[in-house]
């Protein structure tokens, strides 16, 4: 590894290269910002970026750089949605598990690798700490790797441990990480967390996303007795259990005792606590996401979000319509292997109604709108409302089911809507 300056080590990309952005917070900010100064000056023509998502300024996908860089997301964050939605990047559909396999056939060449370590360690090891999940197999596949070498990137143990020899240039800096702010927890998250909690059992493997209700769910959570964790991320609302003993992974087969996660994102307060901890291991979203993997554990407890959710339980968690939101992330992946996990449970958990009141329940997706999570693969749906359990239920009990935890306001037009349908009376649902 030769250690220089970001608009060297940058120097070294030619163009037409597909360069790879180290995913969320470890997104490298001044290599990134290296990167835009070449196109500036007109060095760089014909340049393609591939991603899972990144946090904190994507200026590739801007404007002003409209006819020199090209982006794929494979999951949309919101520093692209715009890009996306203008046609200045696109969205490809690919389930979590399977981004690595893209990279390494060369289905998605990677020529060049922008990633975020943390410093050597004395053996000539560094870490690519927040982010494993889809990032080692870009390193492994591109012809050249460019690292930020940050003292504030923690170094997690696991996948990400990479000797310094799979680096060409490092560009050493001292800057903070990109932090995510906890969320206020509102009443309505509160009780969909209070409904989700109660389906979780003692024992139970658990996967949860980040925001305001896997939080939620976790603040109900503290009576719980011997819960593991294997998901593909995680954030800090998961330090308490950790702390208080309600997290302990004594019945996980894969991995006991362990914390299971591909990729993590906080605030410094998480950061810190992952740092060379030996009970968190942070590993390749090809395992951590792998079905065959995840039905492993006992009583896996998926619990995810959706956009809406329509009487026959499909669920759209990637789209606003034909406007791309996020992405097919890991979704997929943990509710299959929730329902093949003996005792697991695939949960979808969202609000009754959007901040403008529309209901998330509805009588059809929207037009254009994409199905991540069948209706054969739901198991539960949960809103402030309560809890509607679907598993194996003809689709005028699941209409039934899915009306009665819909907001109020919202259930007579949909009663009416599942009769135009099902011409069966409400109450014969």
């Amino acid at each position: 590894m030769r250690l220089t300056t970001p608009a060297q080590a940058i120097a070294a990309i030619p163009s037409s290269s597909t360069i790879f952005m180290h995913s969320a917070v470890a997104a490298p900010g001044l290599l990134i910002d290296a990167l835009m100064n070449r196109a500036r000056a007109g060095e760089l023509l014909d340049m393609r970026v591939v991603q899972i998502h990144t946090d904190g300024p994507a200026p590739y996908g801007d404007p002003e750089f409209a006819d020199i860089f090209r982006t794929t997301c494979f999951f949309v964050g919101g520093n692209l949605r715009k890009a996306v939605a203008e046609g200045r990047a696109d969205y490809a559909p690919v389930f979590l598990s399977e981004v690595p396999a893209v990279f390494r056939s060369g289905a998605v060449p990677v020529d060049v690798a922008l990633i975020h370590v943390s410093p050597p360690d004395r053996h000539g090891y560094v870490s690519l700490g927040t982010s494993v999940d889809v990032s080692l197999a870009a390193i492994e596949s591109a012809k050249l790797v460019i690292a930020q070498i940050n003292p504030c990137m923690p170094r997690t143990h696991g996948d990400g441990i990479i000797p310094v020899s799979m680096i060409h240039y490092g560009v050493e800096c001292d800057v903070p990480l990109h932090e995510i702010k906890t969320p206020k927890i509102t009443e309505v998250e509160s009780a969909i967390g209070r409904h989700v909690a109660s389906l979780v059992e003692d024992g139970a493997t658990i996967q949860m996303g980040i925001g305001s209700i896997p939080d939620a769910t976790l603040s109900f959570l503290t009576s719980h007795r011997d819960l593991g964790i294997h998901t593909e991320m995680f954030s800090e609302g998961l330090i308490q259990l950790v702390e208080s003993g309600v997290v302990t992974g004594a019945h996980k087969r894969v991995l006991p005792h362990k914390i299971v996660g591909s990729f993590l994102m906080g605030s410094r307060r998480l950061y810190d606590f992952v740092h060379d901890n030996p009970s968190v291991m942070m590993l390749e979203s090809s395992f951590v996401n792998d079905t065959a993997v995840i039905r492993q554990n006992p009583r896996v407890t998926a619990i995810n979000s959706a956009i809406e959710v329509d009487i026959t339980g499909q669920v759209c968690a990637d789209s606003i319509g034909t406007r791309h939101y996020s992405g097919i992330g890991g979704q997929m992946d943990f509710m299959r292997g929730a329902t093949l996990s003996e005792g697991g449970k695939a949960i979808i958990a969202m609000p009754s109604t959007t901040a403008s009141g529309v209901s998330r329940i509805a009588a059809t997706l929207n037009q254009g709108a994409g199905v991540v999570t069948t209706r054969g693969h739901v198991r539960y749906v949960v809103t402030e409302y309560g809890v509607a359990e679907l598993y194996a239920k003809p689709l005028r009990q699941r209409a039934r089911a899915l009306i009665n935890i819909a907001h109020p306001a919202h259930r007579e037009t949909l009663e009416r809507q599942a009769f135009e349908r099902y011409h069966v009376l409400p109450d014969s649902l």
